[in-house]
């Protein structure tokens, strides 16, 4: 067969969800009508899945600890990943969110605080249990009420999140419901993260409402009857759900379902155009031709690939910033941990000046999670806070986490075991104008070349997806439209 008359054919670079979610997408729309396409998917990595990792350690007890490395779960007010778990039948293998020990605690002065009752991301919307929690002062309180009467903005001009709730709500919800919360979220700093890119939804209320808070008001009364219309559907009510045996669940079952070129262990190096589409050079030195091109990796990488192919793109591509983390899992015996662990975790205010960003109760907040009689911990650490951290040596970085525990939670009990995963520049930071950068990005591609996942419209699991799907249907809509 001559390279002309080669099947229409897409190379995913990338084997993390985004790249898996992309080949499934193409697998699907084969499966319905296109029957002609085909995928290959290169990952340099030995594993698939990218961040989204899961080990099982046993010898502890009756079920072996579940750690993840990566996301513990996914949003499902986000459809995108319910949607793929359930097309890939893993609905019976969902696992909620303990709800009814769904709690929050916040660092204030050294003291863990829970989160008012009817918080709503940062919005008020009881009355009641805000007045009375002592986590915001009196003068921090009326600040916040004023969201009433300030007027809204409205033009559609990005700002960052720390000036937009500064401007709504005040300096004192900024630094000890948002930036702990929200830029928790994206592992950024509230001062340069993108408003329009991280919560649209908040400049929306804005203008609809001309108020956070009654704009948060009207749409909880909304979900609350939404909800109880929808009692009887099969759809999980948890806002957070992961999978029995962890997050590679999801990973796993994707790979066993995908029938395209999967390799492992295989790196592009270099992208031509040739006569109709283009050529990738492998590590190896092969060469495989292909008719479009998904990139699914970080945008730097993107961006070596992309020098001789696209240097305006290639260009605009290293713009995009990136910080270091990590996590550290503990495992102990429940006999002696001498703490309730009721609720879901601490998140830490930048302001606290802490070693790590935040902690959760994986235990509490997922059943399966550890052995009967035992309890596991995970700790937050490295980004803009404490970029050193990531390279702390292990012995150091867990004793300055046991010292944080200790002083945080009052928990000197040994631990079973530890586990440290590390993720150098591997968190995308959506600074302020980050839409904009993404659609230059995406307007100095080539014709066939296409680039998604968590550097650009979404770092999320669902986000991913979505992209995928996105994707794949371009790639549909431009074949659609290529003359006969």
């Amino acid at each position: 067969m001559s390279e002309a008359s080669l099947p229409p054919h897409v190379t995913i670079i990338g084997g993390g969800i985004t790249g898996l979610s992309v080949g499934w997408f193409l697998q699907q729309a084969r499966h319905k009508g296109f029957a002609d396409l085909h995928y290959t998917i290169l990952e340099k990595a030995e594993r698939w899945g990218g961040k989204i990792s899961t080990d099982w350690l046993a010898g502890y007890g009756d079920a072996p600890f579940v750690v993840e490395a990566g996301p513990d779960s996914f949003i499902t007010q986000k459809p995108w990943a319910l949607d793929l778990a359930r097309n890939l039948g893993l609905e019976e293998r969902l696992l909620p969110t303990n709800d009814e020990r769904r709690q929050v605690f916040v660092l204030n002065h050294g003291t863990a605080m829970p989160l008012p009752d009817g918080l709503q991301l940062i919005v008020p919307t009881k009355f009641a249990p805000f007045v009375r929690s002592p986590l915001i002062s009196p003068l921090g309180k009326l600040r916040m009420g004023l969201d009433l009467f300030i007027s809204a903005r409205k033009d559609d001009e990005d700002e960052s999140l720390g000036e937009f709730v500064t401007r709504r709500l005040g300096a004192e919800a900024l630094d000890k419901i948002a930036e702990p919360l929200l830029s928790g979220i994206y592992n950024a700093e509230a001062e340069k993260q993108s408003l329009l890119a991280t919560f649209p939804r908040f400049r929306q209320i804005e203008k609809e409402h001309g108020s956070l808070i009654r704009g948060m008001v009207a749409s909880r009364r909304a979900e609350t009857r939404l909800a109880q219309f929808h009692s009887g559907d099969r759809r999980p009510m948890s806002m957070f759900v992961s999978f029995q045996n962890g997050m590679q669940e999801l990973v796993t079952r994707l790979c066993e379902r995908l029938d395209g070129d999967c390799r492992l262990g295989v790196a592009a190096r270099a992208l031509d155009s040739r006569t109709g589409g283009y050529t990738v050079t492998l590590d190896d030195g092969r060469r495989l031709a292909t008719d479009a091109l998904v990139l699914a990796i970080p945008s730097y990488d993107a961006a070596q690939l992309l020098q001789s192919l696209a240097p305006d793109a290639a260009r605009k591509l290293e713009s995009i910033r990136y910080v270091s983390t990590g996590t550290i899992s503990l495992g102990f015996r429940a006999d002696q941990f001498d703490h309730p662990l009721d609720g879901f975790g601490i998140v830490i205010p930048r302001t606290e000046e802490r070693a790590i960003n935040a902690l959760t109760w994986t235990s509490t907040k997922f059943a399966r999670r550890a052995p009967d009689g035992h309890i596991l911990l995970r700790a937050f650490f490295g980004g803009s806070r404490s970029p050193h951290m990531v390279t702390t040596g292990d012995n150091e970085l867990v004793s300055i986490v046991r010292r944080e525990i200790a002083a945080i939670m009052g928990v000197t009990a040994p631990h079973l075991f530890s586990r440290i995963y590390r993720y150098f520049d591997a968190n995308p930071q959506y600074d302020v104008g980050h839409l904009g950068r993404v659609a230059a990005i995406e307007a100095a591609l080539p014709q066939n070349v296409f680039v998604a996942g968590s550097p650009y419209r979404g770092i999320g699991i669902p986000d991913c997806i979505h992209q995928a799907q996105q994707t794949v249907e371009s790639i549909l809509n431009r074949r659609a439209a290529r003359p006969a």
